[in-house]
């Protein structure tokens, strides 16, 4: 249930570390670094809390080398850094977390794919039937430029408070949401068609 003033003890999700609010990929090597599902794997865990290689590695379930180096690999992109470190016996842990809230893409990662942020996000679904989520809904409308814009800044909005909810449960959810044009018909005004 969303924070309201009904409901004060649900604050809102909060980064045990600061961070800038957008980070823009333009790079090569960047376009690189997301386009591997270890590596987004880890950027969305960072955005939840920091996390050592240690943890990221039990929740992905996969060596702590192999996280190592994809941690490495995001780190070199500058999409995470070292937000602390924690002293434990003769060891220094790390704990990484991501640079930016937001990744602005400059150009696809996957330039063969324009529709990859899409398939992406399709790829991860889960659907159980008889279950009611996975939701959907599809409209279109013939408007300005200026109000699609408009629309768009709004649905950046949504995705900030879907962002900002307080995290619990057993299970992510993921949101995708857009304002993209159409090749659909157009219906003329009816006093274009007067004239």
């Amino acid at each position: 249930m969303p924070a309201t003033e009904n409901n004060p003890e649900q604050s809102s999700h909060q980064l045990d570390y600061e961070l800038e609010e957008a980070v823009v990929v333009s790079t090569n090597d960047q376009l690189k670094a997301v386009a591997d599902e270890t590596r987004e794997d880890i950027l969305n865990l960072l955005s939840e809390r920091a996390a050592t290689v240690s943890q990221l590695a039990e929740v992905l379930d996969k060596p702590k080398g192999t996280v190592g180096y994809h941690a490495k690999v995001l780190e070199d992109a500058g999409l995470i850094r070292v937000v602390r470190t924690n002293k434990v016996r003769a060891m220094t842990e790390k704990y990484y977390g991501r640079t930016g809230k937001t990744i602005l893409f400059e150009k696809s990662p996957k330039p063969d794919d324009p529709l990859w942020f899409v398939n992406e996000a399709l790829k991860h679904m889960v659907v159980d039937p008889g279950q009611k989520f996975p939701m959907f809904t599809s409209r279109v409308a013939r408007i300005p430029e200026e109000y699609a814009e408009e629309f768009a800044e709004q649905v950046l909005e949504l995705a900030e408070s879907f962002l900002a909810m307080p995290r619990s449960g057993d299970r992510v959810y993921g949101m995708i949401a857009g304002i993209f044009p159409t090749d659909h018909p157009v219906l003329n005004d009816e006093s274009d068609e007067e004239e």
